[in-house]
């Protein structure tokens, strides 16, 4: 995570941080931490004691060093021969918070590295992350061979732990470890929070959906919430030909939030008024870069059945819509070939990045990373996600819309989505937080029911942004650099974070920006942002995906 104000992060947790005379090195002592392992904390949970790690280590921010307590230990569950290991940062008690905080992977990896502890440190949080049962930090979910037993055999185990266990448990031993450690009384408010996104995201809302009362408030973004497949057709564009229909893309539709910032902050906009195939016939040039050689051309007619078939979204045989896609002006990344085949003189298919894995895996059942796109038609991508829909509903699809005992609890909810998000369709959290608003607040008018939502749970649409991160395309665009400091605020002042905090970095207008709540939308006047109701463009992010007999939240 990135930090815009180190000065202000730190004083957000002095605010509330307790005074004790306990060293890092006492708080660490082996032995102390052995007699604070959280026993009976989770269902059939059995602590392996002897596997207990813990070291005193420290983080530099800015000019100020933060020292913690890196704590590491193994579990398995009774009648298992399984073992999953968990990870938390504890910070020094001087500036210790209260605070708890669970965090996310990407990707197919359930955590995010050794430095994601690193993410609460600032706040006075512990932090965790799990492993999965996986073996190691480092192993991914259906990529090591954790998810089968062998061909044809799932493993429902570990399944289920990469679905959503893992970190309900990891949640359960950690704020346990934190209150034990501290020595916090049950009269004491310990407040619990979860940061991830992509995979982290849907990681968050696994725990959100079903367990109401574990957290106090989760960041989620660009969440992971259901497997789609890449779509293709015959002609593979050439990556020049490629970035020239988005940066021609990005510069027609720029000026349609008011501004001209090199920024899309309305792709609804640019939906409703801009036509890629008027760039059919014009040239493209690009010098030479290792691995890839010199491109140059006109840009065709085939370019732009590709790109107009991506933003589409996927249709099966009769034209019905199965999934959407990518907003005008999101980068191509995940369809741009990167090899060049000297033999041919033809742009290879790119891979198909997680897609392979998950189709194979956990569809088929094969331990292989690989896949084969022959006699595959845009009907077998639609039949393979009704079967991981209909077989993974319970773990891996995690879109249930009743966050009733969420609410009931409290909770709060910032999520948030880069509006060029090139991986996962900015239209997928619209949809769900479209399907929470008719779920909680049914027979309520369209306002009402949004603004009874926004309440404890927010949407926001990152303009310009990609994938959880700021877009390289358009890198004058705002990204928030401490979103968890307006969660924070929301649940433990009420200070509702009506648009969201964010910086531009680079270009004529650096310095903070704000971020409009959906279902409203930017418009600039000059250098006055108004965040504006406009039907017309909302109605641009309602698909209707007729291609099943079922509710697709």
């Amino acid at each position: 995570m990135i930090y815009s104000s180190i000065t202000a992060l730190i004083a957000l947790v002095a605010i509330t941080a307790p005074t004790t005379a306990w060293t890092i090195d006492q708080l660490c002592d082996a032995s102390f931490i052995s007699s604070c392992l959280p026993d009976n904390a989770a269902p059939g949970v059995v602590i392996d004691s002897s596997s207990l790690t813990s070291y005193v280590a420290n983080h530099t921010m800015g000019s100020t060093i933060l020292y913690f307590c890196n704590v590491t230990f193994a579990y398995s569950h009774a009648g298992l021969n399984d073992r999953v290991q968990v990870n938390y940062f504890v910070p020094d008690e001087s500036y210790f918070a209260k605070r708890y905080l669970s965090t996310g992977g990407g990707g197919l990896a359930i955590n995010s590295g050794p430095t994601a502890g690193y993410a609460g440190l600032p706040y006075g949080a512990v932090t965790g992350r799990t492993d999965g049962g996986f073996d190691s930090f480092t192993n991914q979910y259906n990529t090591n061979g954790v998810d089968l037993l062998a061909n044809g055999t799932l493993n429902y185990e570990e399944l289920f732990l990469f679905g959503y266990q893992a970190h309900h448990e990891m949640a359960l031993l950690g704020q346990k470890l934190t209150q034990n450690v501290y020595g916090l009384g049950n009269e004491t408010k310990l407040y619990s929070y979860y940061s991830g996104c992509s995979e982290g995201g849907r990681e968050g809302w696994s725990q959100v959906q079903r367990f109401g009362d574990q957290f106090d408030g989760a960041l989620l973004g660009a969440p992971a919430f259901r497997y789609a497949q890449q779509q293709t057709i015959g002609y593979v564009p050439a990556p020049c030909e490629l970035s020239a229909i988005l940066n021609a893309t990005i510069a027609a539709c720029d000026p349609l939030d008011g501004r001209v910032d090199g920024v899309v902050s309305r792709s609804d906009l640019c939906q409703l008024s801009y036509n890629v195939s008027t760039l059919i016939g014009t040239s493209y040039n690009c010098a030479a870069e290792a691995p890839l050689p010199a491109q140059s051309g006109i840009i065709s007619a085939q370019a732009i059945e590709v790109v107009q078939t991506i933003l589409n979204g996927l249709k099966d045989s009769d034209g019905k819509q199965v999934y959407f896609s990518w907003q005008p002006a999101a980068s191509f990344a995940d369809a741009t070939p990167t090899t060049f085949n000297d033999s041919t003189g033809l742009w290879d298919i790119p891979g198909l990045l997680l897609a392979a894995p998950t189709i194979q895996r956990l569809v088929n059942l094969v331990e292989t990373n690989s896949l084969s796109l022959d006699g595959v038609t845009y009907d077998t991508l639609r039949d393979w996600i009704i079967f991981l829909m209909q077989k993974y509903y319970d773990t891996m699809q995690t879109t249930w819309p009743d966050l009733t005992p969420f609410y009931e609890a409290g909770g709060k909810v910032i999520h948030y989505h880069g509006e060029s998000d090139n991986s996962i369709p900015t239209a997928s959290s619209v949809r769900y937080y479209e399907s929470v608003a008719s779920i909680m607040y049914p027979g309520m008018s369209f306002n009402d029911s949004h603004s009874a939502l926004g309440e404890w749970y927010r949407l926001f649409l990152i303009p310009g942004a990609g994938h959880c991160a700021p877009n390289t395309f358009q890198p004058n665009g705002p990204f928030p650099q401490a979103p968890l400091t307006d969660l924070i605020s929301w649940v433990e002042k009420g200070v509702k974070p009506v648009t969201l905090n964010a910086t531009v970095t680079k270009g004529p207008y650096k310095g903070n920006q704000p971020i409009c709540a959906w279902p409203l939308r930017p418009l600039w006047n000059v250098d006055d942002l108004t965040c504006v109701y406009d039907q017309t463009s909302i109605d641009t992010w309602m698909y209707n995906l007729d291609a099943y007999k079922f509710p697709v939240y």
